[in-house]
C-alpha cells in the first residue's frame, strides 16, 4: 500500500464517521497487497501516526473528526465484533445515577463474546460475559446514537448482581424512581 494512498483512504473513511478498524477492515480497505506488503504497510501506518493501535487487531485513525468521546466505545465494538455487546454495570447504573460513582475512562460492557480487560490510551474496557439468550439481552437494552446498546437501567442492576460485584455504592431510595422514569421514555 501507498502511504499517500492509505492516508486518503483513511481521511475519506474518518469523514464519514469510520476512525476504528479491524485487521478486516483494513484488509477490505486494501486488497491489493500481499499479506508482507501489507503487514510492512500497517507497520509504516502505526510508525508515522497514522494509525494508532488501540488493541490486538484493532486501529484508530486519529486524525478522525468524529465523536472522540465514543471512541471507547467504538474499540469495544470493534475488539468484540461479531458478538452482542452492551454498556451496563457501573457505566450504566453511574448514567443513570442508581451509583454515585463516575467511572473515569473505564467502560463496562456485558457481552456474549468471552471475558477480558482491555487497555487503550483512552481508557479501560471490561468485558463481561453473559450468557442469557440473545433474545433476553435485547429486550433488556435500548439503541444508543453509539454502537453499543444500553442496559436499562434494571437489566443494569440485575448484571451487577449476577456477576457478584459490589452493590454498596448502589442509591436505593432512588432506584424505583428512576426505574419508572427511564420506562415512560423508553417503553
Amino acid at each position: 500500500m501507498k502511504f499517500e494512498d492509505a492516508a486518503n483512504t483513511l481521511a475519506t473513511w474518518a469523514a464519514r464517521g469510520k476512525d476504528v478498524f479491524t485487521l478486516g477492515d483494513l484488509r477490505v480497505l486494501f486488497p491489493g497487497d500481499r499479506e508482507a506488503a501489507f503487514s510492512e504497510g500497517l507497520r509504516r501506518l502505526v510508525r508515522s501516526g497514522l494509525l494508532e493501535r488501540a488493541a490486538n487487531g484493532v486501529y484508530v485513525y486519529p486524525f478522525g473528526t468524529g465523536d472522540r468521546g465514543g471512541r471507547l466505545e467504538r474499540v469495544a465494538s470493534a475488539v468484540r465484533r461479531g458478538a452482542l455487546n452492551y454498556i451496563s454495570l457501573e457505566s450504566a447504573l453511574s448514567m443513570f445515577g442508581i451509583i454515585s460513582q463516575v467511572p473515569i475512562d473505564h467502560l463496562t460492557v456485558m457481552t456474549t463474546g468471552r471475558k477480558g480487560r482491555v487497555q487503550t490510551r483512552w481508557g479501560t474496557i471490561e468485558f463481561t460475559h453473559s450468557a442469557r439468550p440473545i433474545v433476553e439481552l435485547v429486550d433488556g437494552t435500548v439503541p444508543t446514537e453509539g454502537p453499543l446498546r444500553l442496559a436499562r437501567p434494571e437489566t443494569a442492576l440485575r448484571d451487577l448482581r449476577r456477576v457478584g460485584r459490589n452493590t454498596h455504592l448502589i442509591q436505593e431510595d432512588e432506584v424505583e424512581e428512576i426505574i419508572s422514569e427511564f420506562r415512560s421514555r423508553n417503553p
